[in-house]
């Protein structure tokens, strides 16, 4: 009886085993996708980005332009 109880114990820890396994890989499937796609956002920011500075004059004045405010 005690043998049957430890078999069933190993089979049912051979079956989570198995499970993990497979949810591992397939976390780390879906963790290397999620880094691709970041990836490639990253170069889509630094694109934007440069894009923008080339195009778009800055809105703020520079400070010697700028006059004090009246309290001063």
């Amino acid at each position: 009886m005690e043998q049957t109880s430890v078999q069933l114990l190993a089979e049912k820890l051979e079956s989570r085993q198995a499970f993990q396994d497979e949810l591992i890989d397939s976390l780390n499937q879906e963790v290397i996708r999620l880094s691709e796609q970041v990836q490639k956002q990253q170069v889509q920011i630094e694109y934007l980005a440069k894009r923008l500075a080339a195009h778009a004059p800055s809105n703020l004045a520079s400070e010697q332009d700028e006059t004090p405010p009246p309290h001063y």
